[in-house]
């Protein structure tokens, strides 16, 4: 992953519920941040410090140093100079990112001797990358990965990411490490692209956190076309969401919601958003329950110009149950609630039958899980 990339270095360290985890390359770097009007320092700190050149990124975990002030952001700065010291460059050629415990201050001596064991450690290996990964999870089951390669360019990012993830990215951090050669311009419209298309479209909980952080850092080496390249870039932030959204806090299920005929890509859009992001939805598929009655409510508070002429189909990705066609009920329930109890991943897939725009959203299920790990995260 961020090890196959020449010239990056990475490694991480977790230490009960805190960590910290260190990437060292040099590269322009583009960055896509939060749409909560409430923002961590660390993203406070980027926007105002961080410059269009990078040398090093800064992570930790266990605390989102967000709602924390002033002092928060002179934290975020410790961190930042704290990596700079170390590698010899400007504090603006520094990001940080953090994760975690909202309105609590980080206990930025621990993040200093983390740092330090961290950067002593920096390596270009497999290991690097998962340690790297490891570090930076907070209510993840599992550290989430991806790679691409196309015409000999790399693409290798790291993701976090389970809970309080709403279609406006999520409580989410991902490094994503290129060595295409392109423009500071053409990184910026390709990330904002790719991001839009990817985690803007992933829903777990409806909540958007305050921390959501996507970097995408280049190092320059190869020439690519860049068509080929935002193709390959989206494809791996569609990876790491669905890899997010699979792991959506106590998730049994991976949600893909497909929206066609509708009048506008817009419309398109608002339909796959709402029916992912309703809770009545999450939790029928929790129970394989094909109550398609809580799509169509869904699909009809979605602000989009729709009406009763509707097609749902549910599927696994192998096997498809119709159970409603242009308006009309079919006598398919039973197929359909067997479908849903074997499958890991469902498909739900919308017809409105009225225009050629598609659309889609990327969810999960909601189990008990889902409660108890929210009921007891900060304890």
């Amino acid at each position: 992953m961020l090890h196959l990339i020449d010239g990056v270095l990475c490694y991480g360290i977790k230490k009960g519920k805190y960590g910290v985890g260190i990437i060292k390359c040099k590269g322009k770097i583009s960055a896509v941040y939060t749409k909560n009007s409430i923002k961590s320092a660390s993203i406070k700190f980027n926007i105002k410090n961080l410059g269009d050149e990078v040398e090093g990124v800064i992570v930790n975990s266990g605390n989102a140093n967000a709602f924390t002030g002033k002092r928060g952001i002179e934290n975020a700065k410790k961190m930042a100079e704290i990596l700079a010291k170390k590698i010899g460059c400007d504090v603006r050629k520094i990001a940080v990112a953090s994760t975690g415990v909202i309105g609590v201050q980080v206990d930025i001596d621990l993040i200093e001797k983390l740092a330090d064991e961290v950067f002593e450690k920096l390596d270009r290996s497999e290991k690097a990358t998962l340690r790297f990964a490891e570090s930076i999870m907070t209510t993840d089951r599992y550290p989430k990965m991806a790679y691409r390669e196309v015409d000999g360019v790399k693409i290798a990012g790291v993701a976090k990411g389970a809970g309080m993830i709403s279609p406006n990215m999520a409580t989410m951090l991902a490094f994503i490490i290129t060595d295409a050669k392109l423009s500071k311009f053409e990184l910026d419209v390709a990330l904002k692209y790719a991001v839009e298309n990817s985690f803007n479209r992933t829903v777990v909980d409806g909540d958007t956190s305050t921390n959501d952080t996507v970097f995408l850092i280049s190092t320059s080496k190869k020439e690519i076309d860049y068509k080929k390249f935002t193709k390959a870039l989206l494809d791996l932030c569609m990876d790491l969401a669905e890899q997010i959204a699979s792991d959506g806090e106590g998730a049994t299920k991976l949600m893909k919601v497909i929206v066609k005929g509708a009048k506008s890509k817009e419309d398109a859009i608002k339909v796959s958003k709402a029916i992912a992001s309703s809770l009545l939805v999450k939790t029928a598929l929790f129970g394989a329950d094909p109550n398609f009655g809580r799509i169509v409510c869904a699909i009809g508070y979605s602000n989009a110009e729709v009406d009763e002429c509707i097609s749902i189909d549910l599927s696994d990705g192998k096997n498809y149950v119709k159970i409603v066609k242009k308006g009309e009920v079919l006598d398919s329930i039973d197929e359909a609630r067997e479908l849903l109890k074997r499958a890991k991943v469902v498909k739900i897939i919308v017809d409105l039958h009225k225009g050629k725009f598609e659309g889609y959203a990327i969810g999960c299920d909601l189990s008990y899980e889902y409660v108890r790990i929210n009921s007891e995260y900060t304890t």
